[in-house]
């Protein structure tokens, strides 16, 4: 897709831009068929278009032949509009702080309801799950973790009493990063994940995980991460002494952090431990693509809304009803443009 002559560039031409319905619909069918429609329950590109209704239909006989370019993804039974579900896209990944469900309400004028699932499911459309280590022989990793929560001292003595038991930290969630640095002028990208704990055992299987061996390992003085010698060369910074040895330190990933905890202070403000993975997952994205031009970003996360499903029964952890059973997604019922 074309960026340099006919994309928009900025926000208010994206919503000129995309403000065209059927101009929005276009987008999306290219970032997800570059070469065509395809049916994505046979495979087949035999496929016929309804411009009327903006639904495609499948030549090759079989149930539900009829698909939209939503069916079978992050927007999949959404009554929303793509012109909507654009600029949604383009807010959340090109603001450097995040943005909020308020804030969306108000922006394209929907419940703040809608708001809150419609980010949750950009989030989940930003997640970058991958197979490949990051790392190698003579290439450095930093490795480091924090804690997200409510901080005792901001709390109601009550609720203090009641929710900090032993330490301080017992009431916050544990979330690690591993950062990949480059030389030249590739910069440096990041992989995030949120944890049970900061135990040994749990730190140094994420790392095994992702980390290619003889990778240079430069973490804190947490020892936890004892014990990383000989499979990496492990080397660490007592923050207590100093915070960099040379190429030691830990400092890419501090600023990452820094970052992140601004999205959630700033912008957020509360976020539930359990979606707070989905948070993680976009910012690293935003991070991991700092110095790509807002078009670019926006179309390298639009092109992932395919493929992925997020319903909100999943996302509010409710028991999810078999399709069809309660009438309310059975056959070609719903095919919302």
């Amino acid at each position: 897709m074309d960026t340099k002559n006919h994309f928009p560039k900025t926000l208010v031409q994206a919503i000129r831009h995309f403000s065209d319905l059927n101009v929005a619909h276009d987008c999306f069918v290219k970032l997800r068929w570059p070469n065509g429609p395809i049916c994505p329950r046979c495979g087949s590109t035999d496929v016929s278009y309804s411009p009327k209704y903006r639904r495609f239909e499948c030549k090759h006989r079989h149930d539900r032949r009829q698909f939209t370019v939503k069916t079978g993804s992050v927007m999949e039974d959404s009554p929303l509009g793509l012109d909507k579900w654009a600029i949604a896209f383009w807010l959340e990944v090109n603001a450097k702080n995040s943005i909020s469900s308020y804030e969306i309400h108000r922006a394209i004028g929907i419940t703040q309801k809608s708001a809150w699932f419609m980010l949750h499911r950009i989030r989940f459309a930003l997640k970058q799950g991958s197979f490949e280590k990051i790392g190698g022989n003579g290439k450095t990793v930093e490795a480091d973790e924090t804690f997200v929560g409510g901080r005792a001292i901001n709390m109601h003595k009550k609720l203090r009493e009641a929710k900090i038991k032993g330490t301080g930290g017992a009431n916050m969630t544990a979330v690690m990063g591993l950062l990949e640095r480059h030389d030249g002028k590739k910069h440096s990208t990041v992989r995030a994940s949120v944890l049970a704990d900061r135990k040994k055992n749990t730190l140094q299987e994420v790392i095994h995980k992702n980390v290619e061996p003889g990778s240079n390992i430069y973490t804190d003085a947490l020892l936890s991460y004892n014990g990383l010698n000989p499979t990496f060369v492990h080397e660490f910074i007592d923050h207590a002494e100093a915070y960099a040895r040379g190429a030691v330190h830990t400092n890419g990933l501090e600023n990452f952090w820094a970052l992140f905890k601004r999205c959630i202070k700033g912008t957020h403000v509360s976020i539930e431990p359990a979606h707070l993975e989905a948070y993680v997952d976009s910012e690293a994205f935003r991070f991991n693509n700092r110095e790509v031009k807002d078009a670019d970003r926006f179309l390298m996360a639009a092109g992932g809304y395919h493929g992925k499903r997020l319903t909100y029964k999943a996302l509010i952890g409710a028991p999810e009803v078999a399709p069809g059973s309660d009438g309310s997604d059975a056959g070609n019922a719903r095919l919302p443009n």
